[in-house]
């Protein structure tokens, strides 16, 4: 019953907040007249909500922070649809946990009550953990464990490597790699400018579908799937197949 949309980003280069999804937003979020957003991924909470706002605000829906209700859990349970921003992916989690809010949201999505949205930090809680963020510890969340909406991990803002660079630093691709040494979980690796649907169909089976275009000219595709012991490979369209997927977590060779 899961219905969820997941961004790389929320920008593309020269673009309004979510200005480059709108028609997808809205149809996702159709029929909804308020989407409560979580904002603590990024520090200044009231600033966040009114960015975000201004994006929803031209599709006709209202939004509400869930920082400003007493009970964010309770808040959840109750409401039609679910906004995460993205930022510190740390900060984020820790936050979920603090506020009860990880089996509140993974229960009322699975449900077909709530419908779920997340761009960059709000699209890797949605995986089983945020192991595959890009971002600093900044905080210490009480365990890595997300939402758990896809039975793979997602990395946003994948970057394919340089050939002409000079750098000698480890690329998304390998860093990717040592999480599978010590992981036997799929990665999906979203382009900028590109999304992960989720929807429940009229058969009663799940769908996932990657939309979007990705920003760069270079890239091959929109998306990349990583497998432990598999080359990387391209993926696009429809990827229903990777939600019958059953990941291993710390389970190294």
């Amino acid at each position: 019953m899961t219905q969820a949309l997941l961004f790389s980003n929320s920008t593309n280069h020269g673009g309004a907040y979510l200005g480059h999804a709108l028609d997808v937003l809205a149809d996702h979020y159709a029929g909804v007249a308020e989407v409560l957003f979580a904002p603590w991924a990024l520090a200044d909470h009231d600033q966040y909500v009114e960015r975000v706002a201004s994006a929803f605000r031209t599709i006709g829906i209202s939004v509400r922070g869930l920082h400003t209700v007493e009970d964010p859990a309770a808040a959840v349970r109750d409401a039609e649809a679910l906004y995460v921003g993205g930022g510190n992916t740390f900060r984020l989690t820790a936050a979920l946990h603090r506020h009860g809010l990880i089996n509140a949201i993974r229960t009322a999505v699975a449900s077909g009550g709530l419908r779920y949205g997340g761009a960059s930090a709000g699209t890797v809680v949605a995986a089983p953990t945020m192991r595959t963020t890009n971002d600093m510890p900044i905080a210490e969340p009480t365990s890595f464990t997300t939402l758990g909406l896809v039975p793979f991990q997602i990395n946003p803002h994948y970057l394919d490597a340089d050939p002409t660079s000079t750098h000698a630093g480890e690329t998304r691709e390998q860093r990717l790699a040592e999480f599978l040494e010590q992981n036997d979980a799929a990665v999906l690796g979203l382009r900028e400018g590109t999304w992960l649907q989720l929807k429940s169909e009229s058969d009663g089976r799940n769908s996932a579908t990657i939309g979007g275009h990705p920003t760069s000219h270079s890239a091959a595709g929109p998306a990349v799937l990583l497998q432990r012991g598999q080359p990387i490979r391209e993926v696009a369209g429809d990827v229903s197949e990777l939600l019958h997927l059953a990941p291993r977590y710390d389970a190294a060779p």
